[in-house]
């Protein structure tokens, strides 16, 4: 294998538990509005769902490149419309929308970061937008060397084009980049353009259930159940970047 010389982050799933966050912030506004129908877990699933669909029109060319933040005020609007929900006024649904802003970690990621960032410099390789990325990582104390992903590149995962370019602009091969992420269909696509790939297993991110992307495991260059376990195995394995 080539040297690893950066590693990328996935952010929605892989550093933060955005099932969690999303349904703790639904239950607060629809008890706010005495709506009490509503599943918050189960909101924020759909939510989620509506996250891929938005993404392709961009991808297939039937939109311009639209930020991550645009996205999700649509489907989010969608889905209160869905739900017949009308005591939102602007000011609140803008807010809601901005529920992705504030998603928290998984209890190793700050920590796993911290130790990965002492062998590698370390980037974040996501569809969320900057300033999207920027405040999840002040929130948490995410500490990266570069914000990168789809805003960067202008093209969302897992369009080629986002994996290659984010190489370029850190200037390394393909091979010397390795994406770290919990999702088997971002990796194997990270994979087919060359690059290196770190899973770390998030049993939890849809709440217990199975992945939808689990029929797509490979023999990935590390597999491992937390980002401290892949900061040790790095520290004995790997040489830090000079």
């Amino acid at each position: 294998m080539a040297q690893v010389k950066v590693l990328a982050f996935d952010v929605f799933g892989t550093l933060v538990d955005w099932r969690t966050s999303i349904a703790r912030e639904a239950a607060a506004i629809f008890a706010s509005i005495g709506r009490d129908d509503i599943d918050p877990p189960a909101f924020a699933d759909a939510w989620r769902a509506l996250y891929q669909p938005a993404m392709q029109t961009v991808r297939s060319g039937e939109r311009p490149f639209t930020r991550l933040d645009v996205l999700n005020r649509e489907t989010l609007d969608t889905l209160l419309d869905q739900h017949d929900v009308t005591g939102l006024d602007e000011t609140a649904r803008h807010d809601f929308a901005f529920a992705w802003r504030r998603l928290d970690p998984w209890p190793d990621t700050v920590r796993g970061i911290a130790a990965l960032r002492e062998i590698h410099p370390v980037v974040t390789l996501s569809n969320g937008n900057i300033a999207l990325t920027m405040e999840i990582a002040r929130r948490t104390g995410m500490v990266f060397d570069a914000i990168l992903g789809a805003e960067a590149t202008g093209f969302y995962k897992p369009l080629p084009q986002s994996y290659l370019a984010t190489a370029d602009l850190l200037g390394i091969a393909p091979a010397q980049l390795c994406l770290v992420a919990c999702h088997h269909s971002d990796l194997s696509a990270a994979r087919a353009c060359g690059l290196q790939t770190a899973y770390v297993d998030r049993s939890m991110e849809y709440g217990g259930r199975t992945a939808p992307d689990a029929h797509m495991a490979q023999d990935w260059e590390w597999s491992v159940e937390s980002l401290t376990d892949l900061a040790t195995i790095m520290t004995v394995n790997q040489e830090p970047l000079a």
